[in-house]
């Protein structure tokens, strides 16, 4: 009962704007709902979520969608129990219209962190193309801060997504949303 009063309470906070994966709220909140997906807690009702937060489709959870680079082949996936909420192809086209080139983009850029031996070794130094990739990664996610998400808060009342590049080495701290 505790732990679905804290998350009904911490999507109070939550509500009405994008926020990082990597902020501390969210990440206790991350972890929160895996235990309380685990428990059913907000199957069996435990608590009452605040009313801007729809019942997910997929778990029965309140609707609070991740917007990750593969959005296109994943859709918005669940925060509560990581499956596809919304289907790219049932986003908005409008939204479709801006988050295909820049997840077309973002998949091409993060590639680079996993190309074979011979990819490789078609350019002069592959440090130099993952340091070029990794700054392009801290810009598209950034773009995903500035414009991205707020355009998705326009549909959703809030809207969490992914800050770092785990196998390009971009951590949080390093994409500006200003």
């Amino acid at each position: 009962m505790t732990l679905a009063r804290w998350m009904a309470q911490t999507l109070g906070q939550l509500d009405g704007r994008g926020w990082r994966l990597s902020h501390p709220l969210v990440r206790s909140y991350q972890l929160a709902a895996s235990v309380a997906h685990q428990r059913q807690i907000w199957f069996k009702r435990l608590a009452t979520p605040p009313a801007s937060f729809l019942e997910s489709p997929c778990c029965r959870a309140p609707f609070l969608p991740l917007l990750t680079r593969e959005i296109v082949d994943s859709g918005l996936v669940c925060m509560h129990c990581g499956e596809i909420m919304v289907p790219f192809g049932e986003l908005a086209p409008e939204l479709q219209g801006v988050l295909q080139p820049w997840s077309i983009r973002y998949a091409e850029v993060h590639g680079v962190a996993h190309w074979d031996e011979a990819r490789r070794r078609t350019v002069p130094s592959y440090e130099d193309a993952m340091d070029d990739a990794a700054d392009e990664a801290e810009m598209l996610l950034s773009k995903a801060g500035r414009i991205l998400v707020p355009q998705l808060c326009e549909t959703y009342p809030t809207v969490i997504w992914e800050d770092q590049d785990e196998c390009l080495s971009v951590l949080p701290e390093e994409v500006s949303c200003t």
